[in-house]
């Protein structure tokens, strides 16, 4: 299965929803488990190899012609970290996905760039909107939230705004944001593969 994590917008919680999910799916046996770093920064990689997860493969794939092989060659679940601003990797990444997760932030110019990287999401793909680094309780996250209702799109998750999940490789991960990323791990596994 390959689950996709991806906004053509950057900042918004692409690389740590990857290694959220990827630990998460090792955690409740989803293995083998590989991170497919599909960003030519390589935030997944260079998390992953400052702090590695035993389990977790890596594989990096900074073009259209790696993401695609990495995503068709591997067992069990790949979690595909994907760029902002390179349409040809995101739309070679979201063809072979079975599930794509959207992070976003609440409020602001978030709504365009969700709505713009849903226009590249196959017909029939399942996928769902991840407010990151949300503050629980404010107006804009209830805003957001009602937005994507009235859209119709679906909200896999509310990540809280943590200073230690947000963390990256600086601290291990947060039991508050496995936590949080088990909910969107089983509404993006819901379905099987195709």
């Amino acid at each position: 299965m390959n689950i996709v994590v991806s906004n053509v917008k950057g900042g918004v919680g692409k690389t740590t929803t990857t290694v959220y999910l990827a630990a998460i799916a090792l955690e409740r046996g989803f293995g083998p488990v590989v991170v497919v770093d599909a960003d030519r920064q390589a935030s997944s990689a260079e998390w992953l190899e400052a702090r590695p997860v035993e389990g977790i493969d890596l594989q990096e794939a900074p073009s259209e012609r790696t993401v695609a092989r990495a995503m068709e060659r591997h067992e069990g679940l790949a979690v595909v970290d994907t760029p902002p601003g390179d349409e040809r990797i995101v739309r070679a990444a979201l063809e072979r996905a079975d599930a794509v997760v959207i992070p976003t932030r609440a409020g602001g110019v978030e709504f365009s760039r969700v709505v713009a990287t849903l226009e590249l999401v196959p017909e029939g793909t399942p996928h769902g909107v991840v407010v990151c680094a949300a503050r629980l309780g404010t107006h804009d996250l209830d805003v957001t939230v009602a937005w994507w209702e009235g859209e119709k799109v679906p909200v896999w998750g509310i990540i809280p705004e943590r200073v230690a999940i947000a963390s990256g490789p600086e601290s291990r991960l947060a039991r508050e944001g496995l936590e949080a990323y088990d909910e969107v791990l089983r509404k993006a596994t819901r379905r099987r593969p195709r």
